[in-house]
């Protein structure tokens, strides 16, 4: 059984003094592969760095909507540079957040269609981060004709959002929310969805499952999703991972590979 975590920030301060550590236990228990998203150019580096060491990392560069006090202009031209190497499997995490009540909605629409085009001109897929804002990126995912597709991170809208999300090419990203019984409307979803339209992730160090709510989450904690999905679905955790890992290696453009035991090297 191998697993893919689509959205696994490994880069975070939280997992530095014992990365080594987490990233054996994920892969002794089938968690091969991680997508690494980055959120501002001055992580950007370190992502690139980690995944050069690591042939189970990957890296997926962005400019958060959140972070817009911290993006300059030319960060764009760097990303832009960066997708063209061929390095890079997605562009993300991208998109809108009009969570926040002062949020600055025009900015955020501009960077987002940047980047959109970026990822388009380096025919690479997107990860897409949306709170508040379904029908907005939706509506601009039409007007972009964005052909490439993705994954929606941590998906959190209606049935029929994600319905229109699949219409356009993309995959619903599942984590920790999944496992909170309270969460009866993704609950549902999650068992509405074809199995080509469902990918893993954790937001490691955040979102973790409920049995670990208020701790730092990590990565072999997929595996509380994947048995919730399985459990929510009536079918195996087997085949709910290889399908998802399936789906994911077709988004990023991934092939299977043998997986290396993890030395102890510096980050």
């Amino acid at each position: 059984m191998e697993i893919i975590d689509t959205h696994c920030h490994l880069d975070a301060a939280e997992f530095k003094e014992n990365f080594d550590t987490r990233l054996s236990r994920a892969q002794s228990v089938n968690i091969t592969t991680h997508i690494i998203p980055g959120v501002t150019q001055n992580g950007w580096n370190q992502i690139l760095s980690l995944c050069r060491k690591r042939n189970c990392l990957f890296p997926a560069l962005g400019l958060h909507p959140i972070f817009q006090q911290q993006h300059l202009p030319t960060h764009m031209g760097e990303l832009e540079t960066l997708a063209h190497l061929g390095t890079l499997v997605a562009i993300g995490e991208i998109g809108l957040d009009y969570y926040l009540p002062d949020a600055d909605q025009k900015g955020q629409q501009l960077l987002f269609e940047q980047q959109l085009h970026i990822a388009e001109s380096a025919a690479l897929p997107v990860l897409l981060h949306v709170r508040k804002a379904h029908d907005q990126v939706l509506a601009t995912l039409r007007k972009k004709h964005f052909p490439y597709g993705g994954i929606v991170h941590a998906f959190s809208g209606s049935y029929q959002q994600a319905s229109q999300y699949i219409t356009l090419g993309f995959t619903l990203g599942f984590g920790g929310t999944l496992t909170y019984s309270r969460a009866k409307r993704i609950r549902t979803i999650a068992t509405k969805l074809p199995q080509q339209a469902i990918v893993l992730e954790t937001d490691a160090p955040d979102m973790p499952p409920a049995r670990y709510r208020g701790t730092t989450n990590h990565p072999e904690y997929i595996l509380e999703t994947l048995a919730v999905l399985a459990e929510l679905r009536s079918e195996s955790p087997k085949n709910v991972a290889r399908y998802t890992t399936a789906n994911a290696r077709h988004i990023f453009n991934l092939v299977p590979y043998p997986v290396k035991p993890v030395k102890k090297q510096e980050i």
